[in-house]
């Protein structure tokens, strides 16, 4: 299965520069995060997905929306490729990273997971999928954190990859199982 994973646009949350993890609690997308998946979609107008997913987050949702305009394939939501679980809604981006810097793989807040957790949220989704979908090609919106889990699993270095950055509507393209 080939799956393209792809962070949703610009959100108020991003521009706050504080932490949405709870689904609920509705973040949508900017203008400029709009523009940005108009962007994306017409760049990925000949993908030929045969199956869509997005996380529970509204942000999420707006984006593939506009990603799917050019395509027929539904849409579905799963939450698996949520934000990271961090027990700390509503609070500046900086305290969590703060918390993490030492150790980002294994520290994890409070009421949070840890990003071997996330990792393994991350397998269960993927593995699911190639199980489903096995000559698929899926796109599936999602956010930096879950993104860079699923890298992490294709990675040698996981904790190189746990540092790294995904630009909002930026992609990456993944064969599943690896190898």
């Amino acid at each position: 299965m080939k799956i393209l994973l792809i962070r949703h646009g610009e959100s108020e949350a991003n521009i706050a520069h504080c932490i949405n993890d709870d689904p609920t609690r509705p973040v949508n997308l900017t203008e400029r995060g709009r523009a940005q998946a108009e962007v994306a979609s017409n760049e990925l107008r000949a993908a030929r997905f045969t199956h869509a997913y997005a996380s529970e987050f509204p942000r999420a949702q707006q984006t593939a929306k506009i990603l799917l305009r050019h395509h027929a394939c539904p849409l579905y939501i799963d939450a698996r490729i949520n934000e990271r679980r961090t027990g700390m809604d509503g609070l500046p981006v900086d305290k969590f990273n703060d918390l993490i810097f030492t150790d980002p793989l294994r520290i994890k807040p409070e009421r949070g997971e840890s990003f071997l957790e996330q990792m393994g949220r991350l397998r269960s989704f993927m593995d699911d999928l190639a199980a489903r979908h096995p000559d698929g090609k899926v796109l599936a919106v999602s956010h930096e954190n879950p993104i860079l889990a699923a890298l992490a699993l294709t990675s040698d270095n996981p904790e190189q990859t746990v540092r790294g950055s995904i630009a909002n509507c930026a992609w990456v393209e993944l064969v599943w199982p690896v190898g």
